[in-house]
């Protein structure tokens, strides 16, 4: 067949999300259509974690950012699923981040399964802390 499955290695990724923790440069993750002033961005939080047992089992990705560029998440998640199948070892992103090239980087990966939860503003602002979606999250 040419493809088999393999379990994603979560040890890998999450060793690769921590390169991308911070304020940086994400010009390797973004689209040529991008529209943002600048691709300098703060990552504060990515959590890569399984969920559920059985055939109920996913992987569930959460980014929380000042910020986001043009399928920015799309693309760091291109460069994670890479990681984890085993194609390309954790210390890669640090190169992908680094060149600021979007050659560097994986393929754009699919928008399914990828959902925007919702802003998270200071709590001077006095909105809510979450949206209505992350309710319905399992």
């Amino acid at each position: 067949v040419g493809w088999a499955y393999r379990p994603l290695d979560g040890d890998a990724m999450r060793l690769a999300a921590q390169t991308l923790l911070g304020e940086h440069d994400f010009s390797s993750f973004r689209a040529s259509s991008c529209q943002a002033k600048s691709p300098i961005k703060t990552l504060n939080r990515v959590t890569v974690s399984v969920r559920g047992e059985g055939p109920a089992r996913y992987w569930r990705f959460e980014f929380e950012a000042n910020a986001f560029l043009h399928h920015m998440i799309r693309n760091i998640m291109g460069c994670l699923v890479r990681i984890g199948r085993g194609t390309q070892p954790a210390e890669w992103m640090k190169f992908v981040l680094d060149a600021r090239d979007r050659d560097a980087a994986a393929p754009t990966f699919s928008p399914d399964g990828l959902y925007f939860l919702g802003p998270v503003y200071e709590t001077h602002w006095g909105l809510p802390e979450r949206t209505p979606a992350y309710d319905w999250l399992p």
